[in-house]
């Protein structure tokens, strides 16, 4: 992504914004780092609650016959264990075995 690309904006940007939220870029995307502060972001999610905004995280569809060889190939865990319509989580690494990110199948 070219850095004079601009940043995108997730659907709950403008209420981060409203609650003062510090944005930032975070691969190619504006999300909030922090509002009102670490100890203050603690106390609420210890006394109250605490949401992650994962609108920004993308989904990637992979069917016909050699999808699954290829989701075998590229993950850590065995396919063979996915039931149909069911959600498998795994690990996606990278060839020298460093973890690129975790996912559901």
């Amino acid at each position: 992504m070219s850095s004079d690309a601009p940043l995108k904006t997730t659907p709950l940007f403008e209420a981060h914004r409203k609650l003062g939220g510090k944005m930032v870029p975070f691969a190619g995307w504006h999300m909030p780092v922090q509002y009102a502060g670490v100890i203050q972001e603690h106390r609420t999610v210890r006394e109250g609650v605490g949401v992650f905004d994962i609108s920004h995280m993308g989904e990637i569809e992979v069917q016909g016959r050699a999808a699954k060889p290829f989701l075998q190939k590229l993950l850590t865990n065995d396919m063979d264990r996915l039931d149909n319509g069911g959600i498998l989580y795994s690990l996606m690494c990278y060839e020298n075995g460093g973890v690129v990110d975790d996912l559901l199948v």
